[in-house]
């Protein structure tokens, strides 16, 4: 199966990679839902909506200041390096990532699409385009206001919030449209550590093969996108993507 997937990416123009949760969890990530998830006696689906920031922005703050200490010590792994290595491989490459830790761009990956933010990002919450960088931050924490009030606050007084989409918010529409223009006009579209069963990104590898696209899964287990994979190659990204790349 291998030289198989080698074989698809050979021949192809155009290349997307979506990846999910099982991907970063190879390097140490938490998923911060379900049981493993618990943060005191919250639930992400309890923290990570515009309701909870509106009641208590504090707590909201409190624990994306905990989560980001949790992936702070989380490295890239050989799966990261290589969708990395594969922007220079490809003549048209894009990686689609439902993850928020900012790990494909430490490892390198520019031609990224980040489909639900980066938690390292902060934007306010009344102007949406103003958003924030890592530069912004101290140690990690957000910056005290200029009024020495805790809580991060905008140049134009709004407060800031975590640049990342919350349970009842839709995706950034300009994301969304790239990501999908991407989908239809790809050739292979590899998708790694992720069910996609969640839509938007459950439409993508239908989408694909539609097009004429071939399918490939990358995953440690059976998930829902399985049936409709071309190729399916069990494992970890961090072993599976580098077999793959030394067939190139």
């Amino acid at each position: 199966m291998l030289d198989q997937v080698a074989a698809a990416l050979k021949g192809a123009r155009r290349v997307v990679a979506l990846t999910g949760a099982g991907i970063s969890a190879e390097s140490g990530v938490p998923t911060f839902r379900g049981a493993g998830g618990l943060w005191r006696r919250f639930r992400a689906e309890d923290l990570a909506t515009p309701e909870a920031f509106a009641r208590d922005p504090a707590l909201v703050w409190e624990w994306y200041g905990w989560r980001r200490s949790q992936i702070a010590t989380a490295l890239p792994n050989a799966g990261h390096l290589v969708l990395a290595r594969f922007e220079s491989r490809f003549p048209d490459f894009l990686l689609l990532t439902q993850n928020v830790d900012g790990l494909h761009r430490r490892a390198g990956s520019r031609s990224l699409v980040e489909l639900h933010g980066n938690i390292w990002r902060a934007r306010c919450s009344a102007e949406p385009s103003r958003v924030f960088d890592q530069t912004a931050w101290s140690g990690g924490e957000p910056l005290a206001a200029a009024t020495g009030e805790p809580l991060p606050r905008c140049p134009c007084g709004a407060l800031l919030r975590p640049d990342v989409v919350w349970f009842g918010e839709s995706l950034n529409p300009d994301d969304v449209a790239r990501a999908t223009r991407a989908v239809r006009e790809c050739d292979v579209l590899l998708a790694i550590g992720t069910s996609a069963s969640v839509y938007p990104v459950a439409a993508f590898p239908a989408m694909a093969r539609r097009a004429g696209a071939r399918v490939v899964e990358v995953n440690v287990e059976a998930t829902p996108l399985t049936p409709q994979a071309d190729f399916v190659l069990r494992g970890p990204a961090g072993t599976v993507l580098p077999a793959v790349e030394a067939r190139l």
